[in-house]
């Protein structure tokens, strides 16, 4: 039994360096979603630019859609921005999700930098972003023409990402 004890904080290093080198070999990025297959969440919200219209989740059925959470108080959407507007240049369909943000704010944004968006909905309150199990802006989501999420993106979309992540994946769903 006292040889036992001699090897106890052996084989407690032991397991906590397994715990450690597992730990290592994951993409510390890689934040799964719940929702990748299942639907974009019920909701019903305004539209930016003419609050008094308010769009549903029917918005991603037919036509596949990025679904792009972003916001003015985003320094990272800023980044990402002149990218989103190129690709709605190539005719890629993107839904713009203002999240917690100033509408007066976004409007101003949209119109200096462009608008890459179909049509954004303001989620002012947040409501929609914590139903997509969002973590903060930019997020971007890929929905199919069924209104089922593929895929989701935490952080910028430049053209490495679209080139590596999403374009496979727009492509499929096409």
């Amino acid at each position: 039994m006292s040889r036992l004890k001699l090897f106890l904080p052996l084989m407690v290093f032991v397991v906590l360096a397994i715990f450690l080198l597992n730990g290592l070999e994951r993409d510390p990025n890689a934040m799964p979603s719940a929702l990748i297959d299942r639907p974009v969440p019920v909701f019903s919200l305004p539209v930016l630019g003419d609050e008094t219209r308010s769009v549903t989740e029917a918005l991603f059925q037919g036509e596949p859609a990025l679904l792009n959470v972003w916001a003015t108080w985003c320094v990272a959407c800023r980044i990402e921005h002149p990218f989103l507007n190129k690709l709605a240049d190539q005719g890629i369909r993107i839904i713009g999700l203002n999240y917690k943000d100033d509408n007066a704010a976004a409007r101003k944004w949209l119109m200096d930098k462009g608008d890459p968006y179909a049509l954004s909905v303001i989620d002012a309150r947040g409501r929609m972003g914590l139903n997509l199990g969002v973590f903060g802006a930019p997020e971007t989501y890929i929905v199919d023409r069924t209104g089922t999420i593929r895929y989701k993106h935490i952080g910028v979309v430049d053209e490495r990402v679209w080139r590596d992540k999403l374009l496979p994946i727009w492509q499929e769903i096409q």
